[in-house]
C-alpha cells in the first residue's frame, strides 16, 4: 500500500518507510523532514505516565530513530523531543542539552511541552503521535521551524496558534510566509465523542462560520464526530496563514492503521510514529555556544 497523494510522497528506502511533504521538499536545500510509517517501528522513549521504559523497548526505539535519521541523512544525536502532556506549552530551543545523546525526556521539559520552535540549524525537532495531530511549521523567509503535537486537548487550547505566535514574537515571522504541514492523524470520520467533549468544542469554537462542518451529530449512535484538522486550518487562516500554505496529508490514522499507529485501533500497548524537522546548516555554527532561554521557555 502506498500513501502518496497530491501533497505527500510515500518513500520506502532500504525498508525504512516515511512520508515527506511535496511543499517542504521545495526547500530541501534549507530543511529536512519526515513523518515515519509502519507498525514494525515504535518511537516511544517513555511510557504514558513518563516512567522509564523497559530497556529493551527503549533500545528498540533508539534503533528506529537511528534508522530513520540515517536514511534522511540526519545526525540522530541532534534530536530534541517534546515531553508531550497535552499542554499548550511551546519551547524555544537554542541548543541541545545532552552532548552525546538525543534530548529525550530531559528535565527542562518536566512540566510538559507539546511544541518546539527554533531558528538554529542542525537541531532536529521531534514529536510523536498515534491519532493526535502533528504540525510541521516552516518560515522560508526567516528560516524558522516548529514541530507541534496537537491532540484534541491541544486543539481545544489552540496550541497551533501558540506556536505561530512564538514564531511571530520571537523571530519576527510573518504569518503570510509560514507553511504548515498536517501529518497523518485521526479524522472526522473516526473522531467520535460523547456530549461532554462535544460541548467543550462547541463552547470554544461556536463562533466559527464552519462550526456545522466541524461538529456533526450521528443520531444512530448518539455520538458526535469532530473535525480537529479543520479547526486547526480555520484558526490558522484567521491568524493570517494563507490557505495554500496549509498543506494537509489527508491521511486518517484509523483508516490506514495498517501503516500508521493508531491508539483507537491498537488500544493498550499502542505504538507511536514520529515527525522530525531540521534546518540544515546553511549558516555558521556560532549558536553552539548559546544556552536555553529558560526564563521564557514555557508559554
Amino acid at each position: 500500500m502506498n500513501l502518496s497523494n497530491e501533497n505527500v510522497i510515500h518513500i520506502n528506502k532500504n525498508g525504512v518507510q516515511y512520508l515527506q511533504f511535496k511543499k517542504l521538499l521545495e526547500y530541501s536545500d534549507i530543511i529536512n523532514h519526515a513523518y515515519s510509517l509502519g507498525l514494525d517501528v515504535n518511537f516511544r522513549t517513555a511510557t504514558v505516565d513518563k516512567k522509564p521504559l523497559p530497556i529493551e523497548k527503549y533500545n528498540d526505539a533508539i534503533k528506529n530513530y537511528k534508522n530513520l535519521c540515517e536514511t534522511l541523512e540526519m545526525n540522530f544525536i541532534n534530536i530534541i523531543k517534546c515531553r508531550q502532556n497535552h499542554t499548550k506549552n511551546i519551547g524555544i530551543i537554542s541548543k541541545k542539552i545532552n552532548k552525546d545523546a538525543p534530548d529525550f525526556d530531559i528535565e527542562l521539559f518536566k512540566e510538559g511541552v507539546d511544541g518546539l520552535v527554533t531558528n538554529k540549524p542542525n537541531l532536529i525537532l521531534g514529536t510523536t503521535n498515534a491519532d493526535c495531530i502533528l504540525l510541521l511549521f516552516f518560515d522560508p523567509i526567516k528560516k524558522v521551524i516548529s514541530n507541534v503535537h496537537s491532540g484534541w486537548k491541544g486543539t481545544l487550547q489552540e496550541i497551533s496558534i501558540q506556536a505561530v505566535n512564538k514564531m511571530i514574537n520571537e523571530y519576527n515571522c510573518s504569518p503570510s510566509n509560514i507553511i504548515c504541514c498536517i501529518c497523518p492523524s485521526i479524522r472526522k470520520c473516526h473522531f467520535e465523542v460523547d456530549k461532554d467533549v462535544k460541548d467543550m468544542f462547541f463552547n470554544k469554537f461556536k463562533n466559527l462560520e464552519e462550526i456545522n462542518q466541524i461538529i456533526e451529530y450521528n443520531a444512530m449512535r448518539d455520538k458526535w464526530n469532530i473535525d480537529t484538522v479543520l479547526i486547526n486550518r480555520v484558526i490558522l487562516k484567521k491568524l493570517g496563514l494563507k490557505d495554500e500554505n496549509i498543506i494537509d496529508s489527508g491521511i486518517c490514522s484509523v483508516c490506514n492503521s495498517n501503516l500508521v499507529h493508531s491508539f483507537r485501533v491498537e488500544k493498550e500497548g499502542y505504538g507511536l510514529e514520529t515527525a522530525l524537522i531540521e534546518l540544515k546548516d546553511y549558516q555558521n555554527k556560532e549558536y553552539i555556544n548559546e544556552t536555553f532561554r529558560t526564563k521564557d521557555f514555557i508559554g
